[in-house]
């Protein structure tokens, strides 16, 4: 066995079957889950390197899974399979949290290389408590402070806020953000960007206190903790 976790939450046994025995032919140690509820209570307590989660499942559908998972910061790669293949359905399970889409039904060989590509992906930081300066962000109360000033934040704004304190002072751009907190795959023209970069300026940058979020000209936005100079961002 090479080590690596996979969870599997779907409910049709014969897919499941294949699938299993797909993944455990070429050394991974594959756990299955038949519903929503035990899957989302499966991956809440094992340590998985990826996710593999059926949209249409019996008790708690698969993409609340995804959302609940989330919102409680595991950020373990999900998979997502589905038999729902219009734009509209992927652009949902990518918003919902997952990392990729696969539509039923499908090759087995194109899944272990979408699992593989997931694997692949560089680990974030699995810090609980991010610090950038004043500001502080707990990813298991979902509290934000700067200082001792609690910081009052909408779901949205607060993955917009941690995406930037994993990335401080550095230059992100505007069409990141919408790849990675907004989960676009493709890029609209919108203000949407600005319209919340500016609510979450307002709510991190008081008065009276020195302006940690800034606008850099013709690149995007920056959250400082106090360089002088925005640094180009190289990487994800």
């Amino acid at each position: 066995m090479n080590g690596t976790r996979i969870l599997l939450i779907e409910d049709d046994a014969e897919t499941c079957a294949e699938i299993r025995g797909a993944l455990a032919e070429r050394g991974y140690a594959v756990e299955v889950s038949g519903t929503g509820t035990a899957g989302l209570k499966a991956a809440r307590r094992g340590k998985f390197d990826v996710l593999v989660v059926d949209r249409l499942l019996p008790e708690l559908e698969g993409l609340a899974v995804i959302e609940t998972l989330r919102a409680e910061a595991v950020r373990t790669p999900v998979l997502v399979l589905s038999a729902l293949g219009a734009v509209d359905d992927r652009i949902r399970g990518l918003k919902a949290g997952g990392d990729d889409y696969l539509t039923k039904p499908f090759a087995l060989g194109e899944l272990i290389a979408r699992i593989e590509a997931l694997l692949r992906r560089p680990v974030e930081t699995r810090a609980t408590v991010l610090r950038v300066g004043p500001l502080s962000l707990d990813l298991i109360d979902r509290t934000a402070k700067r200082g001792d000033r609690v910081i009052e934040l909408l779901p949205r704004e607060f993955k917009l806020l941690e995406y930037l304190m994993r990335r401080p002072d550095r230059v992100v751009t505007r069409d990141m953000m919408l790849e990675d907190v907004w989960h676009y795959r493709f890029l609209p023209q919108t203000n949407l960007v600005d319209v919340h970069i500016g609510k979450l300026r307002r709510k991190i940058d008081g008065p009276g206190e020195t302006p940690l979020l800034r606008g850099v000209r013709g690149a995007g936005f920056m959250l400082t903790s106090g360089s002088e100079e925005p640094q180009p961002l190289t990487g994800r």
